[in-house]
């Protein structure tokens, strides 16, 4: 099937105007995401964190929570031995008081190196929070133990209390370890409200406003708690297309873009000669020890060896497996806040048969890889990374350069409306409007993201510059997705879209 959306050779487009009703769209442009982050401080989180930082005018965070998992607990201070309930770490570990603790200060110096890139960060884009806010986000959840959700803790409340706030708006609740702390406070909630007429009303408010992005299962209290006491609260699981990002990237990323993660690219375009900020990010080889992590050996260059994920150069890329959360509420044109379903920069997930609430990826999650030449369960993030790390490129550049001499984005949307019902058999044209802020020439390239709709006839692209005729099969129905995609030529180029959603119908 696959041969039959491949892009055609550019053509003349058609004269004839597109026999297409547009569908309504509200005009108005939504408000910036809510994102609360709960971490276990693992090394890749601090490079998820790192990262996150230069893209934090794109959303808005509200939190910022210390929180344990099945790796990382730093125990009561009385020397409580505790056994995990996961297997993996159980077989691994056996019974520990504390395990690889990173303690409750990482942030800061994180936060001082923000501090001092952020003028250069501000001249580049709007809406980047100062370190003053940032820091007077940051709270200490559960972080005793593994799955600890027993009391109430200045993180659980925080989350607590944004959940009950009088916004509507949704709020993504980002879990780059356990779920503890977020289970705490729909606990706290449900010991306040349960036995009261509130209940009903409260309970809906919280399962309209939250939404939980998990990176595995890192701790039991989703499965345990979460999920038998909250059905109805919906979560985004990723438990597959991450690994692109993370520790196992040499196996997951083509070859043929592993240059994108190794230490040329990483060190001389993203972490040194960057500011203060980049600086701390850790890769192998760099000489930094994360305090408190016994096996945080990677930035060791007399260890560069891994016999579980292969051989490392200096600087190359170790992992940033939790950075798909907050990459998914990234606006970059696709459309998939919404819509995980339909895919974007933090992969695509679809809604469980089993579990109504549930998006998750897997083995049922396919994309056709060009590079494997068959489907493939990694492929939804994969698609995605060259344009991201060029873009992290980018944006480093921020850190150190005037707005005049650093790349930004181009600014791309439809003509007409990119919501749109169509007739088997018929021809219709797409076009969307584009323009660069730095001057730069731009490349459109039209293409049809298969697996994010329903319609399995045959189409086919014929494209011009900015315009695309689409010619649909006399018997197909179900719904086709068009990418428009802009890509600059900076420096390091960026790239931005428009999705088009037609909804065959006979």
């Amino acid at each position: 099937m696959k041969s039959l959306f491949r892009l055609l050779p550019v053509a003349l487009i058609l004269a004839c105007q597109p026999k297409v009703e547009n569908q309504t769209k509200s005009p108005a442009a939504p408000a910036k995401p809510r994102t609360i982050v709960t971490t276990d401080g693992e090394i890749d989180d601090v490079d998820s964190f790192i990262r996150m930082l230069l893209y934090a005018n794109e959303f808005q965070i509200e939190g910022l929570i210390y929180s344990s998992s099945m790796w990382h607990y730093a125990g009561d201070g009385k020397g409580t031995l505790f056994t995990s309930e996961m297997e993996m770490t159980k077989n691994m570990y056996g019974a520990k008081t504390d395990l690889r603790w990173p303690g409750v200060e990482w942030m800061n110096p994180l936060l001082d190196a923000y501090e001092a890139v952020y003028p250069k960060l501000s001249q580049h884009a709007e809406g980047f929070p100062t370190a003053e806010y940032l820091r007077s986000v940051v709270r200490v959840g559960n972080i005793d133990f593994e799955g600890e959700m027993d009391k109430d803790t200045p993180g659980s409340d925080f989350i607590k209390e944004k959940l009950l706030d009088e916004t509507t708006q949704p709020i993504y609740l980002q879990a780059w370890g356990g779920t503890n702390t977020i289970a705490r406070a729909l606990k706290s909630i449900e010991d306040e409200f349960k036995d009261t007429p509130e209940w009903e009303s409260i309970y809906q408010k919280v399962v309209d406003k939250g939404i939980i992005y998990a990176i595995l299962d890192q701790d039991a209290t989703y499965r345990k708690y979460v999920a038998p006491n909250w059905p109805d609260l919906k979560i985004y699981y990723n438990s597959s297309q991450f690994w692109c990002f993370a520790y196992a990237w040499k196996r997951a990323v083509p070859e043929s873009q592993h240059y994108l993660f190794e230490g040329k690219f990483m060190g001389e375009e993203i972490i040194n000669n960057h500011g203060p900020l980049l600086k701390q990010y850790y890769s192998y080889g760099d000489g930094q020890v994360q305090e408190g992590d016994d096996e945080h050996i990677h930035g060791d260059p007399t260890r560069l060896e891994n016999a579980q994920w292969g051989t490392f150069g200096v600087y190359d890329f170790i992992s940033e497996g939790d950075s798909p959360a907050y990459l998914h509420l990234i606006d970059v044109g696709l459309d998939n806040l919404d819509h995980p379903e339909w895919g974007g920069w933090g992969g695509r997930l679809v809604q469980s048969t089993e579990q109504a609430n549930r998006w998750e990826d897997g083995a049922s999650v396919l994309d056709y890889s060009p590079f494997k030449d068959t489907l493939d369960a990694t492929y939804p993030q994969v698609r995605w990374l060259e344009t991201i790390q060029l873009d992290f490129a980018a944006r480093a550049d921020w850190c150190v350069m005037d707005y005049s001499d650093a790349n930004h984005p181009p600014v791309v949307k439809a003509v007409g409306s990119d919501r749109r019902f169509a007739k088997p058999g018929e021809t219709f044209t797409l076009a969307v409007e584009s323009s660069d802020p730095d001057g730069d020439s731009l490349e459109t390239r039209f293409w049809i993201y298969q697996e994010s709709g329903t319609y399995s006839g045959q189409a086919t692209l014929l494209a011009e510059g900015n315009q695309v005729e689409v010619n649909l099969d006399a018997h197909s129905t179900g719904q086709l997705h068009v990418i428009a995609e802009v890509k600059d030529n900076g420096v390091h180029p960026m790239t931005r879209y428009v999705r088009y959603v037609i909804d065959v119908k006979g």
